[in-house]
């Protein structure tokens, strides 16, 4: 029992005696490796940012392109299986557009700032006021079309070709005789 009650008096006097363990001291400060980490990872969520935001123009123009380029197609498509007639309406003042037949009628309006430049077709020219009436019957357009659009300083061209009812989106401003020589450049380099 004696054992006890010295071991007990030696812990108790240990503790009294003013000896004490030192408490390891905790850094509230960043390590070096913790701070590289963090700027990598706030430079890669940057980098994969900040295209999407300076493209946003384009993307804008190149969407609506495609959107008016698939209409058409649609319309094509739906006048030669309904064996309907259907007209496709171009306002070039307000940026509006739509089809309409006999049962069916759409409005569209253009998103985010873009504009028709103009609309230009064989037998009226090139129209860039006003309103303009396309007709698609159950074997399409008599003539192609081709529509420009833009917003700011950003361009880009819808080609719809009548006879097969495909519409084509490219960038820039272009007509049937810059793609027919576009055509032909490709054919020629893939030739060789």
């Amino acid at each position: 029992m004696k054992t006890g009650v010295r071991d007990q008096v030696g812990i108790d006097s240990y503790r009294g005696s003013g000896v004490r363990k030192k408490k390891a001291k905790t850094s509230s400060a960043f390590t070096l490796i913790e701070l590289v980490i963090v700027i990598f990872i706030i430079s890669l969520t940057t980098a994969l940012i900040m295209p999407n935001l300076w493209d946003t123009e384009k993307r804008a123009v190149k969407s609506e392109a495609k959107r008016v380029g698939n209409t058409m197609r649609y319309i094509y498509d739906e006048a030669a299986g309904k064996k309907r007639d259907y007209l496709i309406k171009i306002n070039l003042d307000d940026g509006s557009w739509g089809y309409e037949s006999e049962t069916v009628s759409r409005v569209f309006k253009m998103n985010g700032d873009v504009m028709f430049r103009d609309v230009v077709v064989p037998s009226l020219g090139e129209v860039s006021l006003g309103e303009i009436a396309l007709k698609f019957g159950p074997t399409g357009p008599e003539e192609p079309v081709i529509l420009h659009l833009m917003k700011d300083e950003v361009e880009y061209t819808v080609m719809f070709n009548h006879m097969n009812g495909r519409a084509k989106v490219y960038e820039g401003y272009k007509l049937w005789e810059q793609e027919a020589e576009d055509n032909r450049q490709e054919s020629v380099s893939s030739k060789k």
